[in-house]
């Protein structure tokens, strides 16, 4: 037997447009040959930028981030007659990034796409790293795909629309940033607030640049989450586990998923910082707590991407700024989700 040297895939590189502004898409695609996915609250306040291009408008909301969306998409890309040079533009949130990297990467098997987010957590988290995919029931990401967009423009004056609750969403992940890997960020952080960013463009655009620029350097060396990208996932354990079944936003869920990781870290690695966590959550207006049923959560994080038989690897915090990956059996897990529900 003969065996050949493996070959090399190269991934597709990512073009990134910074303090940019939205009209300047129409010098990066063809408008005849691209289509726009957004969803009704983004096409309800800036209805004027779709004037002229192929627009699908989908549900706003996690709970339409589902199999039943892709589908209905597929069928209107099939009505535009888009064809695999057909580039798709996901202009929204997570749930519209998510759901357009995934139709592009199955559409014809594959078409290119690229997104604008127009929140601060598709500024800062969603847009970025290539994970598309949709929700199966309960179950959070369960179905989807890797596959990196052409291009992602900042356009922050998106933002001007977005509601508070949407900006708290968005805080949530750039304080994960911080706790596994930007003490110095954290600190701003403690001297300001929601308010402040709001009023303050050149500081928001720059804190956005921070934390894109933060997960790409982490995801680019580690592409299929194989080592370090697994730290981005701090909170998101339980996170994901609650966000649907209590009906909690994705900031929301990760930020009470946070606390819980810092409780473990207390125990497992001596984390002497909770209160600085939990005081800095709840100052960007994010619940630190949450009374739900350990046993029904247990069920679902044993469906977890991250479990291994009977373990499954946690993100923890050593100190602030520095995160660990350490596994966890699911007795030791169960405990510890008693103890923070009671």
């Amino acid at each position: 037997m003969q065996v050949q040297k493996p070959y090399q895939y190269k991934q597709i590189p990512t073009q990134f447009y910074f303090e940019s502004k939205f009209n300047q898409l129409k010098n990066m695609v063809d408008a005849s040959n691209t289509v726009i996915i957004t969803d009704e609250n983004v096409f309800e306040h800036h209805t004027s930028k779709f004037k002229n291009l192929n627009t699908i408008v989908i549900k706003s909301g996690e709970q339409f981030k589902i199999q039943k969306t892709v589908d209905s998409i597929i069928q209107q890309l099939i009505f535009f007659k888009a064809n695999r040079s057909t580039i798709l533009v996901g202009i929204g949130g997570g749930v519209v990034t998510d759901i357009t990297g995934y139709v592009a990467s199955i559409f014809m098997r594959g078409i290119e796409f690229g997104f604008v987010p127009t929140t601060v957590l598709g500024l800062v988290d969603a847009s970025i790293g290539g994970k598309n995919g949709i929700d199966v029931g309960e179950f959070k990401n369960m179905v989807g795909t890797i596959h990196q967009p052409k291009f992602i423009l900042h356009d922050i004056t998106f933002l001007n629309t977005l509601p508070e609750k949407e900006w708290q969403n968005g805080f949530a992940e750039i304080i994960k940033h911080t706790c596994i890997g930007n003490k110095k960020m954290f600190q701003e952080l403690n001297g300001r607030n929601i308010k402040y960013y709001r009023s303050k463009k050149t500081a928001t655009s720059l804190l956005i640049q921070q934390n894109a620029k933060q997960k790409l350097k982490v995801v680019a060396d580690d592409v299929f989450e194989k080592g370090n990208r697994k730290l981005l996932n701090f909170g998101h354990t339980l996170g994901h586990a609650i966000e649907t079944p209590y009906k909690l936003s994705h900031g929301q869920a990760i930020a009470i998923g946070m606390m819980f990781a810092c409780k473990i870290s207390e125990q497992i690695l001596r984390l002497k910082e909770t209160q600085s966590v939990e005081k800095l959550l709840q100052q960007y207006g994010l619940p630190t707590e949450l009374k739900f049923n350990p046993k029904k959560v247990l069920e679902l994080i044993i469906m977890d991407k991250k479990r291994v038989q009977d373990e499954i690897q946690f993100v923890l915090l050593e100190k602030i700024g520095k995160a660990v990956i350490q596994k966890i059996s699911l007795n030791q897990l169960e405990k510890a989700l008693v103890d923070f529900s009671a």
